[in-house]
């Protein structure tokens, strides 16, 4: 996705990433990695008697994931800009996979160099059913 020059975006376009299938070991070792051991998360038991019945991957595991599934090329990504309108409106449980469905939603000069685009991400599950959603901003390189 991140793969071009600012001047290359266009305003409606869109792409789709590859997709991830989210195991057991995704949500202990992300548990173990941010110190988040809540129990929907990591405790069979009490997640059975949850509304959703079984584990759920932690929000934060599928944003970490989605930005895996992105193409960032060296040279042309500056850097991360910012995450903005951020919803989990679907559970994403072990087992699922996960792919983004995105588009260019703005793009802004930010100075001579460099530029910055907005994209709106959907999380979807191999249903179909869209488990998260954001908007993401990168900074991005002008043509040198």
């Amino acid at each position: 996705m991140f793969n071009k020059y600012l001047e290359d975006y266009e305003v409606g376009e869109r792409w789709i990433s590859n997709s991830r299938t989210i195991t057991e070991a995704d949500l202990v070792m992300f548990s173990a990695f941010s110190g988040d051991w809540f129990p929907l998360h990591t405790d069979k038991e009490y997640a059975a008697n949850t509304i959703y019945k079984q584990r759920i991957a932690h929000g934060m595991l599928i944003l970490s994931v989605s930005t895996g599934l992105l193409h960032f090329e060296k040279g042309v990504v500056v850097a991360f800009y910012g995450m903005e309108r951020v919803r989990f409106v679907k559970p994403t449980f072990i087992g699922d996979t996960i792919h983004l469905e995105t588009e260019v939603i703005d793009i802004l000069e930010k100075d001579e160099k460099t530029g910055i685009i907005t994209i709106k991400v959907d999380i979807k599950k191999q249903t179909g059913a869209t488990v998260a959603v954001n908007q993401m901003k990168m900074l991005i390189n002008k043509r040198p």
